[in-house]
């Protein structure tokens, strides 16, 4: 995993790569977020501004999974 200072700065191609990795990670786990992606007004501003992953939304079984992914390795 990469690990980043909260205030690294980013480039147009690290919101893609962490959408994909993110988007891969919950595959193998059978979750699909069908939404999930870059968030292009993060792009729309003049200034420099912190990239944005947009996870969507997701149906109420989808939500519920990926619930049960997160606290099963919480317990781990």
């Amino acid at each position: 995993m990469d690990e980043r200072r909260a205030d690294a700065p980013y480039d147009a191609t690290d919101a893609g790569t962490s959408a994909d990795r993110l988007r891969e990670a919950l595959a193998a786990h059978g979750i699909t977020l069908p939404s999930l992606g870059v968030d292009l007004p993060s792009y729309a501003g003049a200034l420099p501004c912190r990239q944005l992953v947009a996870l969507g939304n997701c149906n109420l079984a989808t939500a519920d999974r990926l619930t049960a992914v997160l606290r099963a390795a919480a317990r781990r």
